[in-house]
């Protein structure tokens, strides 16, 4: 019988025993994908000592087409096209361009909305632990490593509390990779929690403070 999570809580302190050699270290961060993500990351952060941010990744894609993409953008403005999508669309260049302004927008939204105008903190040089509450085919969490990558982050860690093997293997963009639990039989994040309820926008903002306010010193 694989483990089951009672809640995403849970699932993040299972996930920071793993992480402990990251404990207390000044060049670490640990970011969660929003929104399930936070929740985890929340528990991670405040083991680690680590100050807590999200990482938010908007899909490109094509209109009309949702489902297909052009790429991804990424908090901080990087952007990730899919080359090979681009490649078989007329006036791709157009098309990713607006798709990009619009998402790039919803992107500032929701940084707005859950950092309450905190400004982000840097990644460039920091050792990156990028959390989600699950995997499932994986293509967010490829799209963050690869925006990480590029913002300048000097190592990344992905940390998940489960997701299929084949999954957590084709992470291998990032420096290392914790899949707390990997069966075999897996179906859906949602199957691993006793509690996969959805998380909401203000719990985003509340973890979020709470962390910001426990580093301020004094």
């Amino acid at each position: 019988m694989d483990r089951v999570f009672a809640n995403r809580s849970e699932a993040g302190r299972f996930l920071a025993e793993k992480l402990q050699r990251h404990a207390r270290r000044d060049d670490v961060i640990v970011l969660g994908l929003p929104r399930g993500g936070v929740p985890v990351a929340y528990e991670i952060a405040r083991s680690l000592g680590a100050p807590l941010d999200v990482f938010v990744v908007r899909k490109l894609g094509v209109p009309g087409f949702e489902e297909l993409a052009l790429g991804a953008i990424a908090s901080g403005g990087v952007r990730v096209l899919n080359d090979d999508v681009a490649s078989s669309i007329p006036n791709a260049e157009a098309i990713i361009e607006n798709v990009t302004a619009r998402e790039a927008a919803e992107i500032e939204r929701r940084e707005q909305l859950y950092r309450d105008h905190r400004p982000a903190p840097p990644v460039r040089d920091r050792v990156a632990i990028l959390v989600d509450d699950g995997l499932a085919t994986g293509a967010t969490m490829r799209a963050a490593i690869k925006a990480l990558r590029q913002a300048g982050a000097a190592k990344i860690v992905v940390a998940v509390p489960v997701g299929p093997p084949d999954t957590c293997i084709q992470l291998d963009q990032a420096d290392e990779v914790i899949c707390g639990l990997t069966p075999e039989n897996f179906h859906a994040v949602g199957q691993y929690y006793e509690d996969f309820s959805q998380t909401s926008d203000q719990e985003v903002r509340e973890l979020l403070s709470r962390a910001a306010e426990t580093r301020q010193p004094g």
